[in-house]
């Protein structure tokens, strides 16, 4: 259910929560933090480093262990302009072409000046990167919608994986403490509203074990995307937007839940495939690959002037329409003119996974279809990453910034967790927040769904909000996706049932809850704009859409969605109802 709204503005004071929350048992432990980092990614532990730098004591709470998070699956590289001739301001352009009208250009302007020496700042904290053997400079190469070698790699297709190792020894060095195995359940707030710390259920035998909690008046939320609400993702398992349930429970404002990146290249393996598919790169064709159908046409030249190097979105589309007119259920990328050399040494992640799949790229075109690959919206933050719940940060995947707009581009994720995450922790340590007051219970009001409800939430989202949609499919997904949620809610107000908590319906209840928000999102944006492709609206409409949708739970009736417009395309500031520092009322644009 969502009701209508014109504005952001009025909605209410922030932060003070919804009365929703996770069915748990009661914390059986605690430990006390200045801040409470959950998430272990580029962003998480780059803000952690940074806050336990200047003294804060951090702790970082991950779902698995510290490296397995979306980061080490990232095979292009990072974006920044750190070329002969390159300047943050191509950047910009290129960036803003890509949002397709919705970018934030403060946000952008801040990323891609604050970039190149963010960039640098991890290679001294022990990130390396590809260097020319002849110059011993950077290697950088071309994605799409970028006009200048710009994308910085490591270990040919591996930048992400040493990213991560670089900054897990790094917080390994600093003596960081992390609760690792464990699953970020509800934010903990005292009496006004403010952030006081999480609870969480630690998985398995190590210092903690079951529900606890961790106390603390700043909370950074980087838990990276919630591409596991599709059937075929190239997200890990862990990715089931947990961090955006968690604060929308908190009365947080998510936005731009609908533009959801399908990224255009991902082996195809068969048309019953589920979970986690292996990525093929952008950075293959950046390097001169062609997408072709069955006959060996290259059918995105006439699309684009970039041809297969066009925005992600005006790929996948591409694919999609070809698909559709050959009845195919996948294309093919052709880079057997690479050789097995260069296969070898530039692309040895990419090679050994289609190899597993008995694809030799080499000697045969690979199949490509798209599949769920990244939110580019999220939690709503301003310049310095704070969400509308005072003491609560988000970066990274799981916030929206504004940089990305309608479509983020290509290896501009890396970045944005890398920039906004030293700016949080700079937030925090200029600002440190003047403690909170006791902690408020909150009844467990919200019905937990059954295990096996994560795979019906995905079917229904991958049939009527993938990558194509219309008013009737959205339509039946809302649908479905309330049936879902009511059958639970009956069932809890009605018999005082719900599902056994554990990891499995927690995670269930999180992807409905941001199933219903992408949906409701959906329905409401009658246009096509950026990764967001409506059939029965197929043309971009600025006149009535070139502005962000904000949703966020109802205080006062408990399963209602409140979907707000902004006026423009410029996000409302993020305002607090109480000032907690000078810089409080700022706005994100």
């Amino acid at each position: 259910m969502s009701t209508p709204g014109t504005s952001a503005a009025g909605t209410g004071p922030a932060g003070s929560g919804t009365g929703i929350r996770l069915h748990a048992p009661a914390p059986g432990w605690a430990v006390e933090a200045d801040v409470v980092v959950v998430g272990s990614g580029v962003a998480g532990l780059t803000a952690a480093l940074r806050c336990a730098a200047a003294g804060r004591r951090t702790v970082v709470v991950t779902k698995a262990r510290l490296d397995d998070g979306s980061t080490r699956w990232a095979q292009g590289g990072i974006a920044a302009a750190l070329g002969e001739g390159d300047t943050p301001e191509q950047h910009l352009d290129d960036t803003l072409v890509a949002g397709a009208g919705l970018c934030d250009e403060a946000a952008v302007r801040l990323l891609v000046t604050e970039g190149p020496d963010a960039v640098r700042r991890l290679m001294a904290a022990g990130a390396v990167f590809d260097t020319s053997a002849e110059t011993g400079e950077i290697e950088l190469t071309r994605e799409g919608g970028h006009h200048r070698r710009r994308i910085a790699h490591a270990g040919g297709d591996a930048t992400g994986a040493e990213i991560s190792r670089a900054l897990v020894e790094a917080v390994h060095a600093a003596g960081i403490e992390t609760v690792e195995n464990a699953l970020a359940l509800d934010l903990l707030q005292d009496a006004e509203g403010r952030t006081a710390g999480v609870t969480l259920h630690v998985m398995g035998e190590g210092q903690h074990d079951g529900v606890g909690a961790v106390h603390a008046p700043a909370v950074i939320l980087a838990t990276g995307g919630m591409g596991q609400v599709f059937s075929a993702t190239t997200n890990p398992s862990v990715s089931t937007g947990d961090g955006v349930a968690l604060a929308l429970r908190a009365g947080a404002e998510v936005s731009d839940l609908e533009f959801v990146q399908f990224h255009p290249t991902v082996l195809f393996l068969g048309p019953d495939a589920e979970g986690q598919q292996p990525l093929v790169s952008e950075a293959v064709r950046g390097e001169g690959a062609h997408l072709v159908d069955a006959d060996g046409v290259r059918f995105m030249v006439g699309q684009h002037e970039l041809a297969e190097l066009a925005p992600r979105d005006i790929v996948a589309k591409g694919i999609m329409r070809r698909m559709q007119e050959q009845g195919a259920r996948h294309m093919y990328l052709d880079a057997r003119h690479f050789g097995a050399e260069m296969w070898e040494q530039r692309f040895p992640t990419i090679l050994a996974a289609c190899r597993a799949h008995g694809i030799d790229p080499v000697t045969e075109p690979i199949p490509v279809a798209p599949a769920a690959h990244y939110a580019s919206g999220g939690v709503r933050t301003d310049l310095h990453g704070r969400t509308t719940v005072p003491g609560l940060y988000a970066c990274g995947e799981v916030a929206c910034t504004g940089v990305h707009g309608a479509n983020r581009l290509a290896s501009n994720s890396l970045l944005e967790g890398l920039v906004f995450a030293e700016r949080i922790a700079e937030d925090i340590v200029a600002h440190a927040p003047s403690g909170t007051g006791p902690v408020v219970p909150e009844p467990s009001t919200g019905p937990l769904q059954p295990a096996e409800a994560r795979y019906e939430v995905q079917r229904i989202m991958t049939e009527g909000a993938g990558v194509l949609r219309s008013a009737q499919s959205l339509a039946g997904a809302a649908t479905a996706l309330e049936d879902l949620y009511l059958a639970a809610l009956n069932g809890l107000e009605t018999h005082g049932k719900t599902a056994e908590p554990g990891v499995d319906t927690w995670e269930a209840t999180n992807l409905l809850c941001v199933a219903r928000v992408l949906v409701a999102a959906a329905q409401r944006r009658a246009e096509t704009r950026g990764c967001h492709w409506r059939e029965d609206h197929p043309d971009r409409d600025d006149a009535a859409w070139r502005r962000h949708l904000v949703v966020r739970l109802s205080r006062t009736e408990k399963r209602a969605l409140v979907v707000t417009t902004t006026d423009s395309a410029g996000f409302p500031p993020v305002q607090h109802p109480y000032p907690e520092h000078p810089l409080s009322q700022e706005q994100s644009s």
